[in-house]
C-alpha cells in the first residue's frame, strides 16, 4: 500500500511542511491513510495531518478553533499545535499540524467512553467560532462525484445518484427528538485513543458541525452493522452512559443508511489512484445495490 500514488504525494507534502516547520522527518511514521494523511513525527512531538480532500480548508480550520475551544474547556480531545498560520496549504494540501500524544491499545477504549465524550460535547454549547450546518450531508459525496467522475461507473452511477435523492428526501423530512447543536460529525469507537495516562481522547474533528445530535448516535450503529467494531455490551454502555436510547426512535435506520452513502467521498476521490480504495468501492456499491445490510466492509489497512 506504501507504494501508492497517494502515499507518494502525501509523503512529499509532509517533507514540504516538516521544511517550513524546521522540524526533522527521521522518524516519520504513516499513522492512517485514508480521507487524511496521518503522520507522526515523535520527536517534534506532532501529528501532520495532510487532506486527500481538496475542498477541505474550511473544515479543516473549523476542526482547528474548535479543539482549541474545547481544550481550553479541558474537554479531552487532539488538539492543535501551537502554530499561528494553520492550517497550511502545501502543493494544493490542506495541511493541519497537532500535538502527538502516545497511546496504548490496551485497555481499548469501549462504548461506555464514546457515550460518556458525546454527552460531555453536547452539554458544551455553541462554540465561539461559526460552522457548518449539517444541512445536507451529501454534500461531499456530490462534490467526490464531480471530482472523479469515472470512479463509478453506469450502472452503479445512476444507482448512487437515485439514492441518494431518496435518502435526501428522507432526511429534509426528519422529525428529530434532540435539540441540535454542537455535533462531531464522526464519532465512533474507531476514532478513539486511549494515551499512555489512561485518558480518551476523542479525535478526527473534520466533520465538526452543528446540527441533530442524533446524527452523533447512530455512527456506533453504522460502524457495528459494517466493520462488527461494537459488540451489544458496547452498545449497552454507550446508551446507559449517554442517557438515551436512539433505538427507541424510528429514524435510526434511515440515518445509517444514509451514513453508509456518505461513507464512500473518500473511496470516490481515490478509486483510480488507489487499488484498495478501487475494490472497496466496488464492493460496498454492490452490497447496497442487493439491499444486503449484513455484508461486512473494510477499512483502510492500519500502518
Amino acid at each position: 500500500m506504501r507504494r501508492d500514488s497517494i502515499y507518494d504525494q502525501t509523503r512529499a507534502v509532509l517533507e514540504a511542511a516538516a521544511a517550513h516547520l524546521g522540524v526533522p522527518v527521521h522518524d516519520a511514521r504513516l499513522l492512517r491513510l485514508h480521507s487524511n494523511a496521518n503522520f507522526a513525527l515523535p520527536s517534534a512531538g506532532l501529528v501532520v495531518r495532510i487532506a486527500t480532500n481538496p475542498g477541505a480548508l474550511d473544515r479543516v480550520a473549523a476542526s482547528i478553533a474548535v479543539t482549541r475551544w474545547l481544550a481550553d474547556r479541558g474537554f479531552p480531545c487532539a488538539v492543535p499545535a501551537g502554530i499561528e498560520d494553520q492550517p497550511l496549504v502545501i502543493a494544493g494540501h490542506v495541511v493541519s499540524v497537532w500535538r502527538y500524544v502516545p497511546t496504548t491499545d490496551t485497555p481499548a477504549p469501549t462504548g461506555a467512553d464514546i457515550g460518556r465524550l458525546l454527552r460531555d460535547l453536547h452539554a458544551q454549547g455553541d462554540p465561539p467560532h461559526p460552522l457548518r450546518r449539517l444541512g445536507d450531508p451529501f454534500a461531499s459525496v456530490a462534490s467526490a462525484m464531480e471530482e472523479a467522475p469515472d470512479s463509478v461507473p453506469e450502472p452503479s452511477r445512476s444507482w448512487l445518484a437515485d439514492r441518494i435523492a431518496s435518502l435526501r428526501r428522507q432526511w429534509s423530512g426528519m422529525d428529530f427528538p434532540l435539540p441540535a447543536g454542537l455535533i462531531h460529525g464522526d464519532a465512533h469507537i474507531s476514532n478513539l485513543m486511549r494515551a499512555t495516562s489512561g485518558e480518551v481522547i476523542l479525535g478526527d474533528w473534520d466533520h465538526v458541525a452543528t446540527g441533530p445530535r442524533e446524527w452523533d448516535l447512530i455512527q456506533i450503529y453504522y460502524m457495528r452493522r459494517r466493520f462488527g467494531r461494537a459488540g451489544e455490551d458496547d452498545i449497552e454502555a454507550f446508551t446507559a452512559t449517554y442517557g438515551w436510547d436512539i433505538r427507541s426512535w424510528p429514524g435510526l435506520d434511515t440515518l445509517v443508511a444514509i451514513r453508509e452513502i456518505t461513507g464512500l467521498s473518500p473511496y470516490i476521490r481515490t478509486a483510480r489512484t488507489r487499488p484498495f480504495s478501487g475494490h472497496q468501492l466496488a464492493y460496498r456499491l454492490r452490497t447496497l445495490q442487493a439491499g444486503d445490510t449484513s455484508a461486512r466492509w473494510e477499512s483502510p489497512p492500519a500502518e
